[in-house]
């Protein structure tokens, strides 16, 4: 019993309970990450390149949430605060759900079916991921009017270099 313990508090300290910012703030995709496919509401295939080609010229921010996931739902008011607060600016929405159905739901029981949703149905664990270093959400990305990285980490929506990058972007 004492070893199981040991294992479970080792566990839950060594794999962390908190985000870690990236050591290194990209400002552009690779290659590898644009060709990732997201499914849409419809299952139907895209490309983050295909995403970012439709906001070419527009702010972008990706918000990366989940229905289960607790501190993106409590971010979740300040989120649409700052889309509120900014409607010169294009917003999407990339969903870590672990199913088309826990999507599907999610997207109903948090009001986002009028947002512009995106889901890794290839889960996690996947090229564009990786390169961006996620391994915690919310994460917030804010994309400029060339499609490449202006704010690279953001862990709030309420983090004030969002709105900064924003304001810059947009002179």
């Amino acid at each position: 019993m004492k070893q199981i313990m040991t294992f479970l508090m080792m566990s839950f300290f060594t794999f962390g309970c908190s985000q870690k910012a990236p050591e290194v703030s990209k400002t552009q995709f690779s290659k590898e990450a644009l060709q990732q496919n997201l499914e849409d509401e419809n299952g139907k295939p895209i490309t983050i390149q295909e995403i970012l080609n439709q906001h070419k010229g527009k702010v972008l921010v990706i918000d990366f949430w989940a229905g289960w996931c607790r501190d993106c739902l409590k971010a979740l008011p300040k989120a649409e605060e700052l889309e509120r607060n900014n409607p010169n600016i294009d917003f999407v929405f990339f969903s870590l759900e672990r199913s088309k159905e826990k999507f599907d739901s999610s997207l109903v029981r948090f009001n986002m079916k009028e947002k512009e949703n995106y889901w890794f149905s290839v889960g996690w664990e996947n090229d564009f991921n990786k390169y961006i270093d996620l391994n915690w959400i919310p994460r917030y990305m804010v994309i400029d009017q060339k499609s490449e990285i202006a704010k690279y980490y953001a862990i709030s929506p309420e983090d004030p270099e969002i709105q900064a990058t924003i304001d810059r972007l947009l002179k």
